[in-house]
């Protein structure tokens, strides 16, 4: 194990981490997924080969834990309205084609820190090819990152229109996860979210 001394973030460092994510999110493949699976929190996470990516993310991911969350108990509102939302993801990517990406896969503010020079660390990752759209959204969900690093990866890298929608259909998995990790508030918020995307799919 390497030991890293933490520093304090500013400005600077998380203006060099966007950057940084940028470059990494360069580093491409010609599928998604990944060569094993492994885990987000402590549940199992697929990455199945797949040269589609609308296909990945409803079968490896929403599928998934959809089926984990019935399992938990979860609502038949929920199963019924995140199964119609499945069909329709094809519906988010008009005009966007995601390139397979490699991704962190859990990159929330818990995993990311700087060293005592000011350069950006990163850990506790649950890595696979995918659209960057999706650690981007990820890094929303629970808060944690300033102006300058969305500000510094979007100048190295745009995203496409329509990145704002997309971006609460990937946090849905991960607020999928947490009820099936933890349950309580955060089935209603994953309704909220899938009611939100329907009304987005059929407007």
């Amino acid at each position: 194990f390497e030991w890293i001394e933490f520093g304090a973030n500013s400005g600077a460092s998380d203006a060099r981490f966007g950057e940084q994510l940028a470059q990494l999110h360069r580093a491409t493949c010609d599928h998604f997924g990944w060569h094993r699976d492994n885990f987000i929190g402590s549940t199992p996470q697929l990455n199945p080969r797949y040269e589609d990516w609308i296909e990945f993310w409803q079968q490896s991911r929403l599928t998934y834990q959809l089926d984990c969350a019935r399992a938990n108990g979860a609502t038949a509102r929920l199963l019924d309205q995140g199964a119609r939302l499945i069909a329709l993801v094809p519906k988010f990517f008009t005009g966007h084609t995601p390139v397979p990406s490699l991704i962190h896969g859990d990159l929330w503010n818990g995993n990311y820190a700087v060293d005592r020079d000011g350069q950006p660390v990163i850990f506790d990752p649950a890595v696979y090819f995918a659209d960057r759209e999706a650690e981007l959204a990820m890094t929303h969900l629970f808060g944690g990152f300033g102006r300058d690093f969305y500000r510094a990866y979007e100048s190295a890298w745009p995203l496409a229109a329509g990145a704002d929608t997309r971006r609460v259909l990937y946090q849905l998995y991960h607020v999928l996860n947490h009820f099936n990790l933890f349950g309580g508030t955060y089935q209603a918020q994953a309704e909220r979210m899938i009611a939100r995307l329907l009304a987005e799919a059929q407007a």
